[in-house]
């Protein structure tokens, strides 16, 4: 029996000595150069997906300034349209208000009711421009001035002595800016 005892111990040895032998390969470590090549390879592509990252961050960034800067286009010029629409009102009143201190001068006698009628317009004038003025309406009013193709349209030109070259000497319409944005440039005769 003894001899079949030996017999095990020597086949379970074996045994032992061929798993130790896979241990061994399974333990086995790279080389030093596949693994610093290997570093080199996730250090790039972590690299890649950093600069991703920025230049999504930056995107983001920048789409978050262009939608406030639009926000605040949108509520500053919000009234440009229905200002726009207005300006027709005012200029009549205007023509109304000319008409109605023609009318005055030209009758001799004080006709009260004229008067008033004027002085209702004239204040009704000053309220509505104060009242667009609130709300960032700037009438252009370039009388006497020089001419400047951003804000004014000259319609024709004159010859005037007392005027210098390129003067306005009459306005034909206003003009009206809303919140420093031309609405609408102001028709000018100049002087040459």
């Amino acid at each position: 029996m003894t001899a079949k005892k030996e017999q095990k111990f020597n086949d379970k040895s074996e045994q032992s000595d061929s798993k130790n032998s896979d241990d061994l390969k399974i333990l086995e470590h790279p080389s030093y150069k596949q693994l610093a090549d290997k570093l080199t390879a996730e250090e790039l592509k972590a690299n890649d997906y950093w600069n991703a990252m920025l230049r999504a961050k930056a995107e983001l960034e920048n789409v978050a300034r262009r939608s406030e800067r639009d926000i605040a286009n949108a509520h500053k010029y919000a009234l440009e349209k229905f200002v726009g629409e207005l300006l027709g009102v005012i200029d009549s009143l205007e023509q109304g208000l000319v008409s109605c201190k023609d009318a005055i001068n030209k009758n001799s006698e004080s006709n009260t009711l004229l008067i008033s009628m004027c002085n209702g317009m004239e204040l009704t004038l000053n309220m509505f421009l104060n009242t667009c003025k609130k709300f960032g309406v700037e009438q252009i009013n370039p009388l006497n001035e020089e001419f400047n193709h951003d804000f004014h349209q000259a319609i024709s030109t004159v010859e005037d002595p007392n005027a210098k070259a390129n003067t306005i000497v009459q306005i034909l319409q206003k003009g009206y800016l809303l919140n420093g944005r031309l609405i609408r440039p102001a028709l000018v005769v100049v002087a040459k």
